[in-house]
């Protein structure tokens, strides 16, 4: 790498599940409220990264077991995103820069 590192990292791996709790449209974008299991809570930043169903994305209002996505009409209309309604289990995986600081952390810590 020589230059700006731009996008979120991901693998393409399930690292568990989350439930879509709401979808609000907002002006011809779209919010989706998520929770998660509360032992993924680590690996999980205000404005870092989330990958739903293969859709990578950028979280905010991060909670111990929930967080928000916005989604802009670009990503609505070409993934599967649009299919996600309220009360939907999505597979959800996590940056994986986060999931290698928890693993050094624990590893440091025995």
């Amino acid at each position: 790498m020589n230059g700006r590192l731009d996008g979120h990292i991901v693998q393409g791996h399930v690292d568990g599940t989350a439930k879509c709790l709401s979808v609000t449209e907002k002006d011809g974008s779209w919010e989706y409220v998520f929770e998660f299991d509360e032992k993924f809570a680590p690996l999980m930043i205000e404005k870092g990264s989330a990958c739903i169903n293969g859709i990578s994305l950028t979280v905010f209002d991060v909670t111990t077991n929930g967080f928000t996505v916005a989604v802009i009409p670009y990503t609505y209309n070409y993934t599967n995103i649009r299919f996600i309604k309220a009360q939907s289990t999505v597979n959800i995986e996590f940056d994986v820069i986060g999931k290698y600081i928890l693993r050094s952390r624990e590893l440091n810590n025995k």
